[in-house]
């Protein structure tokens, strides 16, 4: 009994070897497994809050090459002259450099020299292959060459030239090459964009009561902008049925009275304001297109010719009463100034004399600010108070002094039969300006100015009024109001009839006057 103890106990050792051997040998396959899984898994997703993963491996052949050919050599050098490309196995060498050997500098070919040739020739070569084909159209209307790099071999040699000096130049040569460019550019006349010429045509006429009357608002389109310019024309007369009563001339516009197509009625030419007369519920009459317009001989040398002012738009003048500018100002006493009667003699009797209604025309234009715009005129405002004037503001904003075009004031003018120098009919008109420049660009659209009819401030004629009671010792009553005074006289604008005051109204007028010429008595002290 004791043998078989002793082998139960020994049996029992070798089974809790065994199992514990068993039990090693199955962590070390556990352990295996999971490090086969983790070099064999794919990579987990990169979350997309962290860095991304740097696992590209460093280049040996590089580092080697970098660290065998010194500090001052890069890896530029390398790849480029002193070995054949590593990543090239068609050159012998690529992997082996001992096999590699630089060509002798006798075979080795002249490296081709390259040159950037522009695609658009120097303006004399493009003149004289223009001029010789005889070919029209632009400079550039040739297709283009599709290599713009050329061998210098193929290059015309032209010596390096030095700018001639106008000082140590003859005259004679100085006239010799003006001369020859004058003719170069007269046989050769590349075509340039022309603008069309103005066209307008009204669009709307209506009868507008003022304080000083009635006048008639004409609405044009042109084929120069998108802005709606104005007319407003003052003439009375036209309210008459009949044409014989009328002693002038009507002033009346062309493209409104003419039919504008098949289709259209007489109601609507009436609509737009082609009609004669007075409008009302009983009266309501198109006006002929083909009618002629009456210039009774024995009267028309007798009547002065119609009055117009050319007026271009200022907002903060005439709608909010700024005392900057006199512009408010200057439109409430053109449209008055035209409205006054006018006194002809009766040319049965030299003695006897007739009056009339006031007739002529404001022509308004949108070019606000001199043409530079409000925005601009505003920002100019703020230049001004820094000390500049009018003209160095406009100036200072990449502006002009004066920008302002009169090709569509003309075309208006010759619409209505004012000022026509080809037509035979037209009237010559008086112009109320300050500026002589404004007449000059009105007679270089063909508009006939007979006369230029001054236009003085109201508050420069309230002190010349007031000088002149206190020489005579006479109480003096102003026709126009005080600065602060509480009478409001009617007028087409907010400043109405009254008159404008203040010190950036004198430094605008001095500017005025002093550096863009307008002729008016330079009066700036007080009486």
């Amino acid at each position: 009994m004791a043998w078989v103890d002793v082998m139960c106990a020994e049996a029992e050792d070798w089974v809790v070897e065994v199992v514990g051997a068993a039990c090693k040998l199955n962590e070390q396959w556990a352990s295996d497994d999971a490090l086969l899984e983790i070099l064999s898994a794919p990579l987990p997703p990169t979350p997309k809050s962290g860095f991304a993963r740097r696992d590209a491996a460093l280049d040996p052949l590089l580092i080697a090459a970098a660290a065998a050919s010194g500090p001052h050599v890069t890896r530029n050098h390398y790849h480029h002259d002193f070995f054949p490309g590593v990543m090239l196995p068609q050159s012998e060498g690529s992997w082996d450099w001992t096999k590699w050997s630089a060509d002798s500098a006798s075979n080795r070919s002249e490296r081709r020299r390259l040159t950037y040739v522009s695609r658009q020739a120097p303006r004399r070569q493009r003149l004289q292959s223009t001029v010789s084909e005889n070919e029209e159209g632009k400079e550039n209307d040739k297709p283009r060459e599709t290599d713009p790099l050329k061998t210098a071999d193929n290059l015309p040699l032209s010596p390096k030239k030095r700018r001639p000096s106008i000082v140590a130049t003859p005259s004679s040569t100085i006239l010799g090459t003006r001369s020859k460019s004058t003719s170069t550019s007269e046989s050769f006349s590349p075509t340039k964009p022309v603008a069309p010429l103005v066209e307008v045509k009204c669009m709307a006429r209506t009868r507008i009561p003022t304080p000083h009357g009635p006048a008639f608002l004409h609405i044009y389109h042109n084929n120069r902008d998108s802005k709606e310019h104005l007319a407003i024309v003052i003439d009375p007369a036209q309210f008459s049925q009949s044409s014989g009563s009328i002693p002038a001339p009507p002033i009346r516009s062309r493209s409104l009275d003419a039919v504008w197509n098949d289709n259209e009625t007489e109601m609507d030419r009436i609509t737009r304001g082609a009609y004669v007369g007075r409008l009302s519920p009983t009266s309501q009459r198109a006006s002929d297109p083909s009618m002629n317009r009456p210039t009774p001989e024995n009267v028309t040398d007798s009547i002065p010719s119609p009055l117009i002012r050319v007026h271009s738009e200022c907002f903060t003048g005439e709608t909010i009463g700024s005392m900057r500018c006199d512009c408010g100002e200057q439109l409430d006493e053109a449209i008055r100034l035209i409205s006054q009667p006018i006194t002809v003699p009766t040319p049965s009797s030299l003695t006897q004399s007739t009056t009339i209604p006031g007739r002529g025309a404001v022509i308004y234009l949108r070019q606000e600010g001199r043409g530079i715009g409000l925005l601009s005129k505003i920002r100019a405002y703020n230049l001004q108070d820094m000390g500049h004037d009018t003209v160095t503001a406009n100036l200072m904003l990449g502006h002009k002094a004066d920008e302002r075009g009169y090709e569509i004031a003309g075309a208006i003018l010759r619409d209505l039969g004012l000022g026509s120098e080809s037509e035979s009919g037209s009237e010559g008109v008086r112009v109320l300006t300050n500026n002589p420049d404004k007449v000059e660009a009105l007679q270089h659209e063909g508009v006939r100015v007979v006369e230029r009819v001054p236009m003085i401030p109201r508050s420069w004629q309230h002190r010349h009024s007031q000088m002149e009671a206190k020489i005579a010792g006479e109480e003096h009553t102003a026709l126009v109001s005080a600065p602060d005074g509480e009478d409001k006289i009617a007028g087409a604008t907010l400043i109405g009839g009254n008159a404008v005051y203040g010190e950036d109204l004198d430094k605008y007028l001095r500017t005025k006057v002093l550096r863009m010429g307008h002729m008016l008595p330079l009066w700036m002290d007080d009486p």
